[in-house]
């Protein structure tokens, strides 16, 4: 009788006792829910507390339109730059900006500019104008993807696709090269003639879709680079 008694209470006793692990998770996690931790941030899903070291500094305190926000600005700057450069150099009228959701596209417009007819080596000006923005791109220490893109025609090659693979790669190439763009951020893909930002109808429409494009990606969430846009039209109406 004593012995089933002494059992029943260890039992008893070991019911009750609280790990305090799973009690501290325990606590954590409500007072995520209801919004009232203030030093610490608790991932609900486990119930743990996230350590500071994994957390983003730079978004403590902002919403992803802020951050959306700061991210243009840097974008703007970069491309401001690397724009002036360009005009104190002369060689801005074949280049084109535009700010988007992957981040800054740098534009070299027609080919017979920046390549010989149907080359894909560069010119001496092509040369020159990416020896000019790479600084630039090597400062901002984001990612780059080049992008060649061709216009439906004749060409000595099998199709546009091989020939706007080779101008694509001989641009990064040379920004690798020359221009100090470490090779594992960088990358090279070609679209031949399926992206085309105009019909073929004339020459110069035709210019206008043999081209590169340079895209410095932005490192930002796809939450706040999916605002960009938005963030574009706020800056553009201050």
């Amino acid at each position: 009788m004593v012995t089933v008694l002494m059992c029943m209470f260890i039992v008893l006793f070991a019911m009750s006792t609280v790990d305090q692990a799973k009690f501290d998770k325990l606590r954590n996690s409500l007072a995520t829910g209801f919004g009232t931790v203030a030093s610490q941030k608790v991932d609900t899903a486990t119930g743990t507390v996230v350590p500071p070291e994994f957390t983003h500094a730079d978004a403590q305190g902002f919403s992803s339109l802020d951050l959306a926000l700061k991210e243009v600005d840097r974008l703007t700057a970069l491309r401001d730059d690397m724009k002036s450069k360009l005009d104190a150099a002369g060689l801005g009228a074949n280049v084109q900006f535009q700010i988007g959701e992957r981040g800054l596209t740098v534009k070299l417009v027609g080919s017979q500019t920046f390549f010989e007819p149907d080359r894909p080596e560069l010119t001496a000006r092509a040369s020159q104008v990416l020896g000019t923005i790479s600084p630039a791109m090597v400062s901002a220490g984001l990612e780059v993807m080049v992008e060649g893109h061709a216009a439906n025609g004749i060409t000595s090659y099998p199709s546009t696709w091989e020939l706007s693979s080779a101008r694509s790669v001989n641009v990064l190439r040379y920004l690798v090269d020359h221009g100090g763009i470490p090779a594992a951020h960088i990358g090279a893909v070609a679209f031949g003639s399926a992206r085309q930002v105009n019909d073929d109808s004339t020459e110069a429409l035709m210019e206008l879709n043999r081209r590169v494009d340079v895209v410095v990606l932005s490192d930002k969430p796809e939450v706040v680079r999916a605002l960009i846009p938005e963030a574009l039209k706020a800056r553009a109406g201050q």
